[in-house]
């Protein structure tokens, strides 16, 4: 079994050295050369090969489609040692011919109406939402698939629970009413900007629920940590924050909590972006505080705002989260000078959420910025490997890959997508660590990769 925590402490002592962090040239092959893949979907190192577990426009077992733009998924434990993916689908209203409910929404009438969290006065409903797949990894067959949270729009990332659910994030903040948008006229019956929680045991639509304390704002992803029950939550702005969650009730988020958001101890407004003036090195750790967001189910899309006045630090478009035994990694996607993007390690206090983290506080460290001579660009979506390293996905303006980045900061292409500008996204391992999941967004498909994964790249 892999330490993770030996892992993020390797992270943090290499941390401690810049040069370290810096050097951002591949260092060694990783998992060897990429080859040319005949598919034109995704390039891997050669002993690995990638299986198509749903495309867009398949039709389901619901008898619905399988809408477009696949974004943030997670995998969980089911029956016979099979797996269950819940999957993002990055959707607006004027998008609709790639909605679950056909070119010309005329599979809408197979849904269940009070499923729909908002049915845009029966014209325009919202076409984001979640898919869950039933998959053998044995077999690499696809066993089921059906829509499973349905009404929403711009599910971007979320996170998965340890209690088997999946928090779906809206990354809009769009109110009710009639809007324009593509040269259409969207209908909106509900406000946009949640968090909802989608059960991974759930064989048609969850019921579709707000958690409006979690805040209302363009959220990005949510990682939790086991050990309290907090959950820690991103915002892809340019001048965003990074959220905490503390729940009245751990496990029952329905159950209300409060919002806080991540400031810098003795140095308010911090600004990480270091876009101007280098205001945090690689390296470099500084001691944090938390700050409370009042009215977090605003009415305005102020949340960012009214946080940094009142001390939090600003973050680069904030992007993925991933918990590994205690601590954080997360990105920002156009962070550092050449806006390139950062990754980011949070350390929480041994008294997280408590009085006494005042005496033993958090802390916040970079543990790396990319630069012209950088192989990883734009990193979003992440997660902790196997083997021990992080696995980044790209979202860049050009082709977009999966890097692995090492505990000394060292990075290897680990999949490239040179076929088109789609985006990475979605990824995440298996339970038994034997099987990568990822999606290509534009490209619409979600891949089960597999090959010699070891402990050493």
């Amino acid at each position: 079994m892999i330490n993770r925590r030996r892992f993020l402490q390797t992270m943090v002592i290499a941390a401690s050295t810049p040069t370290a962090v810096m050097s951002r040239q591949a260092d060694g092959t990783g998992f060897g050369p990429l080859k040319p893949d005949p598919g034109e979907i995704l390039d891997l190192p050669a002993g690995f090969a990638y299986t198509v577990i749903s495309k867009a426009g398949e039709e389901m077992d619901d008898g619905l489609l399988v809408p477009g733009r696949h974004d943030g998924m997670a995998a969980f434990p089911a029956e016979n040692g099979t797996v269950r993916l819940v999957c993002n689908h990055e959707l607006r209203a004027s998008w609709w011919p790639l909605s679950s409910f056909g070119p010309e929404l005329e599979r809408l009438e197979l849904v269940d109406r009070d499923k729909l969290y908002d049915a845009g006065g029966g014209t325009t409903p919202g076409i984001g939402g979640t898919t869950t797949i039933h998959y053998d990894p044995v077999s690499k067959e696809r066993l089921g698939i059906h829509l499973s949270l349905a009404g929403t729009e711009i599910n971007c990332a979320g996170g998965a629970m340890p209690w088997g659910s999946w928090l779906s994030c809206e990354e809009t903040f769009a109110n009710p009413g009639k809007s324009f948008e593509r040269g259409m006229v969207i209908n909106r019956d509900r406000r946009h900007g949640y968090v909802f929680e989608v059960p991974v045991s759930a064989e048609g639509l969850a019921d579709p629920v707000p958690l409006t304390a979690m805040g209302r704002f363009e959220h990005e992803a949510a990682a939790i940590d086991p050990a309290t029950g907090i959950i820690y939550m991103t915002e892809d702005r340019h001048q965003s924050l990074l959220y905490r969650f503390l729940p009245d009730v751990p496990g029952k988020l329905q159950e209300g909590g409060r919002l806080q958001a991540l400031a810098i101890s003795e140095k308010p407004r911090f600004d990480s972006r270091n876009w101007v003036d280098r205001q945090i090195e690689a390296g470099q750790w500084l001691e944090t505080t938390w700050v409370d967001i009042e009215n977090p189910d605003s009415d305005v899309n102020d949340l960012r705002l009214r946080g940094h006045e009142k001390g939090a630090a600003l973050f680069a478009r904030g992007e993925g989260i991933c918990h590994a035994d205690g601590q954080f990694a997360f990105t920002c996607t156009i962070g550092g000078p050449e806006r390139l993007g950062q990754i980011f390690l949070y350390e929480p206090s041994p008294a997280e959420g408590t009085p006494e983290e005042a005496r033993q506080p958090g802390r916040l460290g970079l543990l790396c910025e990319s630069a012209a001579d950088a192989i990883l660009r734009n990193a979003d979506n992440l997660t902790m490997s196997p083997w021990g390293d992080l696995v980044v996905c790209e979202d860049t303006a050009g082709h977009c890959g999966l890097l692995g980045v090492r505990p000394d900061g060292s990075q290897y292409p680990l999949a490239d997508n040179p076929y088109n500008n789609a985006e990475l996204t979605g990824i995440c391992f298996s339970p038994n660590q034997k099987t990568m999941f990822v999606n290509v967004q534009q490209v619409g498909v979600t891949l089960a990769i597999t090959g010699p994964w070891s402990n050493t790249a």
